[in-house]
């Protein structure tokens, strides 16, 4: 029998609180820290630029295709539309980690 994890979630308010700690800052100017990474890797996928965290892993913009659907509904045909969305590719050394 498969033994259930427990499942934790990390959430913003959490790695502002462990930035702090960590690199001794204050809880304002760590939220400010990370907040401009946010803003800086969003920032950079607008403008459709790769952001490359070495050891950690590469943030992207990939494309999608447009295909073929149904509309769950009605059951009727319909064509969803290209579209853009991030994406995220773990580095090794984040992989090693995670093994």
């Amino acid at each position: 029998m498969l033994s259930s994890k427990e499942v934790t979630i990390m959430t913003k308010r959490d790695l502002i609180e462990l930035v702090a700690k960590k690199a001794n800052l204050t809880n304002k100017a760590s939220r400010d820290s990370v907040q401009a990474l946010l803003n800086a890797i969003r920032d950079s996928l607008k403008r459709g630029e790769k952001v490359v965290i070495t050891g950690f892993g590469t943030f992207s913009v990939r494309k999608r295709a447009s295909r073929p659907g149904r509309n769950p509904k009605t059951g009727a045909k319909i064509t969803i539309a290209a579209r853009k969305a991030p994406g995220f590719t773990p580095g090794k050394t984040l992989k090693k980690v995670v093994r």
